[in-house]
């Protein structure tokens, strides 16, 4: 971000008080830039390319949820749980000049005082590496509580506090053909149908307090291992369907639950998992691109025969963009 302002400040000044020489090194440094960008090293350019372009414009909006389930048995006595937390969205528009991004977004809600929860996403989708970090600070879950022998309960906004931390990281093999970025990114182009197998580690921290008759308290940290698979395919010119899904076995498990005065550990129940799935839509054309992605986390921890909980997050994008200056 600070090198993409930099180098905004540069050029403006560059070509109205500058010297000549202090624009000639504006013009090497872009170069290096350029050819750093450009520089496709070991990609099949048949099957990946990236945009003839060194500007980009993206407009986004985006739209996220999250929702809790518990189920398990009190005393030989079925119960279950559900709680939703109040959908977010948020408008948001980014600049990318050769790989160096800045966006700016903010929550139309939130700033008219109806939306008091915080929500940080940050991804980086590399041809290689990749990784999306999600952290939410909520309290706006309402829901319902159903026990064996009573009437179902509701349970009101304001009674679940949720503080949950989800990570994921990936390695993809075939990187000379399949290109995460072309779906999520847009900083390649999709130009024939590729897939690879991907390696994955996923981690979920969460502490959930719900001021009920008593207290309870969840605190929960996983750390899975896996592997999965993504595949973009290019039905026609202009066009990108992306579809990938990784799943990652829990291999470190610490969750607890203090309920009043008691402290009830829960132990670790195969198989326990995260999955992470993603799925992208997008058509180009000219200068232009437009499409849909969407990033979905879910966690399963215990068993139902004594208590297990289930955390799902999701976040839906719609974008469109412009490609500016040509190389």
């Amino acid at each position: 971000m600070k090198r993409l302002i930099f180098m905004l400040l540069l050029a403006v000044m560059s070509s109205l008080v500058l010297p000549s020489s202090a624009q000639s090194l504006f013009h090497r440094a872009d170069s290096i830039l350029a050819a750093r960008y450009y520089r496709l090293g070991n990609i099949d350019t048949t099957y990946i390319s990236r945009p003839q372009t060194k500007w980009t414009i993206t407009a986004r909006m985006n739209v996220s949820g999250a929702k809790i389930e518990a189920e398990g048995f009190d005393n030989g006595q079925h119960f279950k749980s559900e709680m939703k937390a109040n959908r977010k969205a948020t408008l948001s528009m980014g600049v990318s000049y050769l790989g160096f991004s800045l966006s700016v977004s903010l929550n139309p809600a939130k700033l008219m005082g109806r939306y008091s929860d915080y929500e940080l996403n940050f991804n980086s989708y590399g041809r290689r590496f990749g990784f999306d970090v999600i952290y939410q600070d909520a309290q706006n879950f309402t829901g319902w509580h159903d026990h064996e022998g009573m009437e179902r309960i509701g349970l009101p906004d304001g009674m679940l506090k949720v503080k949950t931390l989800n990570l994921n990281a990936f390695y993809v093999f075939n990187s000379r053909r399949f290109s995460y970025p072309a779906a999520f990114s847009q900083s390649y182009i999709q130009r024939r149908s590729a897939g690879s197998f991907l390696l994955a580690a996923s981690g979920m921290g969460q502490r959930a307090t719900l001021d009920w008759e008593q207290e309870m308290q969840l605190k929960m940290t996983n750390i899975g291992l896996g592997a999965g698979y993504g595949y973009n395919y290019v039905p026609g010119q202009g066009w990108l369907l992306h579809i990938s899904a990784l799943p990652t076995f829990i291999v470190y498990s610490n969750t607890s639950m203090v309920f009043g005065d008691d402290r009830i550990p829960l132990h670790y129940h195969f198989p326990e998992v995260i999955i992470t799935g993603r799925g992208a839509v997008v058509r180009q054309w000219g200068n232009k691109f437009l499409g849909l992605s969407m990033v979905f986390n879910f966690t399963n921890i215990g068993d139902k025969d004594n208590l297990t909980v289930q955390n799902n997050k999701w976040r839906i994008r719609t974008f469109f963009g412009l490609r500016l200056g040509k190389r």
